[in-house]
């Protein structure tokens, strides 16, 4: 056993049993570096990754290699969900020193962090062009002995390089109603109208970007944006990218058809997906988007929620593939063949195959079939069919299940209570928000400190030594005021605007309004990371804004709307240009066009029935980021409850919109108006 035994992230665990005598991420390390004259192998991956566990069979867990590494290297292990600033430092300079990136990252560094070579995967014998990993490992080693003075030079100009690099930043200017136009314009010429999406292979599912469409076709009624969202769902719904048995999606298609997915599932890729066809199907009724947000909200609830009410990070891709040798195989989970359906379902077997376009040359591997819902003539008798699927779960049920790595994260626990509390009030689904209620209850209980500072990680239980960034605070933020929009406890605004105090406080430059992605007084890296893009997830950046706007909304707070105003001025630069990557940038500028709208119900009883109906009715409706609080009129729970009187005794819903306000409403269907529902 390494150092490595004593963390809690499950990928550095899997690392623990290695021969290279790993260090974690630490100052430690780095004395050790200085004090042998060793330079230091950076290596950083997450658990579901697949090169990530190649490389590592094939040279971490190699007792030559090993050997080689601990006579001449210091190696540092870190898992990139753990510290993404460490990884967004490192990632920047791999990619504007090789002009892509990856994981594994591989990068070697100076005894004071100072990055000189890099790349990604590394195989154990030269192939494909690339160099053994002995070989890079030689030639740094001999770089390092025989050319110092070179070697600082090249790390010195690198650190140089990365501290001149600029985010462009237009302060206190939001996109307005031309830029909005100019990122859906943007968005329309990289749509792929045959198969959905945008862009061509690998296809990642684009959340977000389709959260500014289902926006903007709110606000301004575009047909074509939302058309654009909704065939999008319903090919990555239809696709292999979906689960078609358990529910839940893939991390990405390797092909513009959304046939084969890269099978590992990312709680963060689930959680923004349900809220997506929740909202969808909130939007225009689509029987599919119901099935596909209520499906996927039971795979979270059901595969990664933890003991302790949290959810784990993701579930692997490869998995043992059953033939008793021990290899593990990407897919192998959830593939099959058509003599394998036969074996489940006999005479149904052809049924199935025709279904879920299951061929006998495959679409996958090896003759296998990733299962799809491809467009065909024909009726299918539904019960025929459920019952087809209940068969063939309880089979891959048998199966080796795919590893789980059960850290949770606070930011995509933040966005999974967001996606479930709103899928379980928009369907009935009360134990839903129970699961979210849980979710919001442990990062309450566990990640936040005295002071409401965030842990960045915890697992069974016990809080990891990582400090949260950004993204922790501003996810987090927002799924609490989801909740308190859905369940009526003002407790989840204060929490969030707790958080969003730090925001303010520690993450904003005060004289641009610039965000950055770690603290004021965090760890002092080669360089502060700041990345306004959306990738797999909103950017810190676009996930603070958003929930700063909200806060406002609810409490008037001028310091936030300011802050979050003045943070979309990337937006207003960068969503005429890239719309793909600042896709919930766009989404939280379409909130700030909109207003965004402040609903109040206010009823005798929370359980009163016309209360119930106006509640629901509130958050069912489409305007853009509107912000719902309920309860009493004598409730002290939401600023915006106060002077808030029942009408004729009835409840009531007060709509507000910049600084001006409706005629209070005791009718759904007048409020269902108001709210564009």
């Amino acid at each position: 056993m390494n150092r490595l035994a004593h963390e809690t992230s499950p990928y550095l665990l899997q690392h623990a049993d290695n021969p290279v005598d790993w260090w974690p991420w630490s100052a430690e390390a780095f004395d050790q570096a200085r004090e042998t004259n060793k330079p230091v192998l950076l290596s950083v991956g997450y658990s579901s990754c697949h090169w990530c566990h190649v490389m590592a069979q094939e040279s971490f867990e190699d007792q030559a290699t090993a050997d080689y590494l601990n006579e001449h290297f210091v190696s540092i292990k870190v898992d990139r969900e753990e510290r993404p600033d460490v990884d967004a430092v490192y990632m920047e300079a791999v990619q504007a020193a090789t002009g892509q990136g990856g994981w594994p990252m591989t990068v070697f560094l100076t005894p004071d962090a100072e990055p000189f070579y890099f790349g990604t995967y590394f195989p154990p014998a030269p192939r494909h062009g690339m160099p053994s990993f002995r070989q890079v490992l030689e030639g740094v080693r001999a770089a390092w002995a025989d050319r110092r003075d070179e070697v600082a030079e090249v790390a010195g100009k690198i650190v140089h390089d990365l501290g001149e690099r600029e985010i462009s930043h237009q302060g206190a200017q939001p996109p307005g109603e031309q830029e909005l136009a100019q990122a859906l314009l943007g968005l329309t010429r990289e749509y792929d109208a045959q198969r959905g999406g945008f862009g061509g292979a690998p296809k990642f599912p684009p959340s977000m970007v389709i959260e500014f469409l289902l926006r903007h076709h709110a606000r301004t009624g575009s047909e074509g944006a939302l058309q654009m969202a909704a065939d999008t769902c319903e090919r990555m719904a239809r696709g292999g990218l979906y689960d078609q048995l358990g529910g839940g999606f893939a991390r990405y298609s390797v092909d513009r058809d959304w046939v084969v997915p890269h099978f590992e599932k990312m709680l963060y890729d689930n959680a923004l997906l349900c809220r997506v066809y929740a909202h969808l199907w909130r939007a225009t009724g689509s029987e599919l988007a119901r099935r596909v947000a209520l499906e996927t909200a039971d795979f979270m609830v059901r595969e990664l929620r933890t003991h302790d009410g949290g959810f784990a990070s993701a579930l692997d891709a490869d998995s043992d593939d059953g033939t008793g040798t021990g290899r593990h195989v990407e897919g192998a989970y959830y593939v099959w063949t058509p003599a394998q359906l036969g074996e489940v379902l006999g005479a149904d077997a052809d049924l199935a195959a025709q279904y879920f376009g299951v061929t006998e040359a495959g679409t996958f591997e090896h003759g296998q079939s990733v299962l799809q819902l491809p467009q065909q003539e024909g009726v299918f008798d539904a019960e025929k069919v459920e019952s087809i699927k209940r068969r063939l779960l309880a089979k891959r049920a048998e199966r080796p299940a795919p590893g789980r790595d059960d850290k949770v994260v606070a930011a995509w626990n933040g966005l999974a209570v967001a996606a479930l509390a709103e899928t379980g009030a928009y369907f009935d689904r009360p134990d839903l928000v129970e699961a979210a209620v849980g979710a919001a209850d442990l990062l309450v209980r566990l990640h936040l400190d005295d002071h409401a500072r965030i842990a960045r990680t915890s697992r069974d239980g016990r809080v990891g030594a990582n400090a949260g960034v950004l993204e922790d605070y501003g996810d987090v933020a927002e799924g609490f005021m989801a909740l308190a929009s859905v369940t009526g406890e003002g407790v989840w605004l204060e929490f969030a605007g707790l958080l969003l105090g730090h925001v303010l406080a520690r993450f904003a430059d005060p004289e641009t309004g610039a965000l950055y992605d770690t603290a004021s007084d965090a760890e002092r890296l080669i360089r502060r990371p700041q990345d306004p893009t959306d990738n797999a997830t909103p950017s810190g950046w676009s996930a603070a804004a958003g929930a700063l706007l909200s806060y406002a909304a609810h409490t008037g707070a001028e310091p936030h709307r300011t802050a979050a105003e003045r943070a979309l001025g990337v937006v207003r630069t960068l969503g005429p240009r890239v719309p793909r990557f600042i896709g919930w940038g766009l989404a939280v500028a379409e909130a700030l066009l909109d207003g965004p709208r402040e609903v109040a119900v206010v009823g005798p009883d929370e359980r009163d029935s016309r209360t119930v109906a106006l509640h629901r009715t509130a958050l069912l409706g489409t305007a853009p980021g509107a912000v719902v609080a309920m309860g009493t009129p004598e409730s002290d729970e939401f600023p915006l409850l106060a002077d808030r009187p029942l009408v004729g005794g009835e409840a009531a819903a007060y709509v507000c919109r910049n600084f001006t306000c409706d005629a209070p409403t005791t009718d759904p269907e007048r409020l269902k108006a108001a709210l564009g529902g």
